[in-house]
């Protein structure tokens, strides 16, 4: 209600929540057309997230869970860039509640976006550009955010812009669903192999085989290794005493 940017309509999907939201849900309805509300079955976020993107009128889809927040100028300073040609704007974000810190900040390459999410799920897409593909179901235990970003500036050279304030607010509480991922190591780490197996030929593409990757390293450790010997060195360590005694001398 609070957004400068007035064009929006807002779904509000609920996927089997057992809080009885639809009665807040009819209230914002009672108080505003641009309010719509959806029930599902339970199916989890990537799911609840693709049907209300069915169920978009819109062009452009800002995902954004129930228990964070976005400031009253994200939408209209994402329209500025929307016209300038962009294919997803986001910006930076905060942590709220019970940590307070900016959210993982980095500016945007498709090969660090491999690496690890730098894009939260709150950005605005193009529902045309975004045809075709949805957020992976099979991800029900995190990761589905990173995994579409992937997937969706994968398929062509897209145009992807970050406006430098903080307009996206992520809360965290002591129970969330993304501390209990981070807690259970090894479902995290079946989430990214899923993502890489996935997407295995993009991850050859840009960083090589696994065995590329090894062979990088060896030669990353002789490198360093030889350093070492130079370093300890009695020829070094003269050399070294010289460069000293001339700064000393020139400072």
């Amino acid at each position: 209600m609070d957004q400068t940017y007035k064009n929006w309509e807002c779904i509000i999907i609920n996927d089997g929540s057992p809080d009885h939201p639809e009665a807040i849900a009819e209230q914002w309805i009672k108080k505003d057309a641009r309010y719509k509300y959806f029930e599902k079955e339970n199916g989890g976020v990537a799911s609840a997230r693709n049907f209300g993107i069915e169920k978009a009128t819109g062009n452009w889809i800002l995902p954004l869970d129930a228990d964070d927040k976005i400031h009253q100028d994200y939408l209209s300073l994402a329209i500025d860039r929307i016209n300038e040609g962009y294919d997803l704007i986001y910006c930076k974000g905060e942590y709220f509640g019970d940590k307070h810190a900016e959210l993982y900040n980095c500016n945007y390459s498709f090969e660090r976006l491999l690496e690890s999410n730098i894009i939260f799920v709150s950005a605005l897409f193009s529902k045309e550009i975004s045809q075709g593909f949805q957020f992976d179901e099979q991800l029900k235990d995190g990761l589905e955010d990173w995994e579409f970003w992937i997937s969706l500036l994968s398929s062509k050279e897209s145009k992807v812009f970050q406006i430098d304030q903080v307009l996206f607010y992520y809360r965290i509480k002591k129970e969330s669903r993304n501390q209990n991922i981070n807690l259970q190591l090894e479902t995290l780490h079946a989430a990214k192999m899923y993502i890489y197996k996935k997407h295995e030929k993009i991850y050859l593409k840009y960083f090589g085989s696994y065995f590329n990757l090894l062979s990088d390293l060896r030669n990353l450790k002789n490198e360093n290794d030889n350093f070492l010997k130079l370093k300890n060195s009695k020829k070094y360590k003269l050399i070294e005493k010289l460069l000293n005694m001339y700064y000393k001398l020139t400072s």
